[in-house]
């Protein structure tokens, strides 16, 4: 069985940003393969993270670019999956799980409020900032709630979990990196 941890970017969050650089840094150390997906291209901007209509439009499309990102690996059904997203990534890797059938731990950071359509009971790991003008903090609890979700609260966060401090900043990214070593 093959140890597969697949990176869901967001619209300007690349693998090479310190949330899903640390934590797939992480994921090798834990002995899995990183898989890094691609949704470059494609004609968004954070503003449009408010349309639903357009998010719908643009979960299909990456949707399969992650089918055409993860093709050369056939089928990962039985195996240890770890979806890493960011943002929109955390609908996108929580449709495509759904849609698959894949029971894959998924760390979710900044999720829109539309992953409650897709995130399965007990299923993700939510670090979630207070501040985000993307995704209201108190709808994205009630999800947790609801769907019996962990998630960790980055007080002062924004879409990005900074706070514009970087101490604080640097401490919060100790402490996410210390609760994904756990998860993973």
């Amino acid at each position: 069985m093959r140890k597969l941890a697949i990176v869901f970017p967001g619209v300007g969050y690349n693998k090479d940003r310190p949330l899903l650089y640390y934590t797939g840094k992480l994921a090798r150390q834990c002995g899995y393969e990183l898989v890094h997906l691609d949704f470059s291209g494609l004609n968004w901007s954070k503003e449009a993270l408010k349309d639903r209509e357009f998010l719908l439009r643009i979960v299909d499309v990456c949707l399969e670019k992650t089918q055409a990102g993860l093709e050369r690996f056939g089928d990962i059904s039985g195996d240890e999956l770890v979806f890493i997203s960011k943002s929109i990534g955390t609908v996108v890797a929580n449709a495509f799980a759904a849609r698959e059938g894949l029971k894959a731990k998924q760390i979710c950071y900044s999720p829109l409020e539309m992953i409650r359509e897709f995130v399965r009971e007990e299923g993700a790991v939510l670090f979630c900032g207070d501040a985000d003008p993307y995704a209201l903090y108190e709808n994205l609890a009630e999800i947790a709630k609801e769907k019996h979700l962990e998630i960790h609260t980055i007080h002062g966060g924004n879409h990005s979990l900074e706070t514009g401090d970087l101490n604080t900043d640097l401490e919060n990214m100790k402490e996410i990196v210390d609760i994904c070593r756990k998860i993973l």
